[in-house]
């Protein structure tokens, strides 16, 4: 049985995600700050509650995961993250701070915690937005959140590379309009193509199956970008 674990997974896209691979048969590590409030169940699944915007809880996640007995992971999905929308003059330093928290430190010290977990094909999938690529529109008062999930594609760049001999392999999916909560809130009004459940299914099978075509990668997943 492979064994997941999923952050930001308590709604939207994250929950999504669960859900399919539970259904494929694995066992999943649901992690969100109010992972235990989770309306699901399976002898499979397991919660833990964390809050990725403060320091060590990557080393408690370890620590819980030992508790278990859960001795590899066979995929990460880097799903939790913030956004604040606001005008570029009225950002302060604290709201850079907590949107880089959530949206990079964080995955960067979940990863390093977990690294005794990581295996020979194991595979780190970042959720980053077409926000963060270079190149694609941009949309006034997300300068933090963009330029977060800009500052995630390319760490996952360097850790490719970096784990390439251990057989770790990290990539980023670059979503575009999904229809969430966190999407109402940037773009109020705005419809998207793609609902979470259709998103979810991807990105479950993306870290099933994606690294054995892509390492080290960035690939758009958007059939629109409001």
């Amino acid at each position: 049985m492979k064994t997941f674990l999923v952050t930001g997974a308590s709604r939207g896209i994250g929950l999504e995600t669960v859900k399919t691979l539970l259904d494929a048969g694995a066992r999943v590590v649901l992690v969100s700050r109010n992972a235990s409030e989770v309306n699901l169940e399976s002898d499979r699944l397991i919660k833990l509650n964390a809050d990725l915007s403060v320091d060590n809880e990557g080393e408690k996640i370890a620590i819980a995961l030992k508790s278990l007995e859960i001795s590899g992971i066979d995929g990460l999905v880097h799903n939790a993250g913030t956004l604040i929308c606001k005008k570029f003059e009225s950002l302060t330093l604290a709201d850079f701070e907590s949107v880089y928290r959530v949206n990079v430190f964080a995955v960067a010290m979940l990863t390093q915690a977990l690294l005794p977990f990581l295996h020979r094909g194991s595979h780190v999938l970042g959720i980053s937005s077409m926000g963060g690529i270079q190149g694609s529109s941009k949309f006034s008062g997300l300068a933090a959140y963009s330029s977060s999930k800009g500052a995630l594609i390319t760490l996952f760049e360097l850790l490719a590379e970096e784990f390439k001999e251990q057989g770790i392999y990290f990539n980023s999916l670059a979503l575009g309009a999904v229809q969430t909560e966190m999407l109402a809130e940037a773009f109020p009004g705005y419809v998207a193509p793609v609902t979470a459940p259709e998103m979810g299914s991807f990105i479950a099978d993306f870290v099933q199956n994606g690294h054995r075509f892509f390492n080290g990668k960035v690939l758009p997943v958007a059939l629109s970008t409001p």
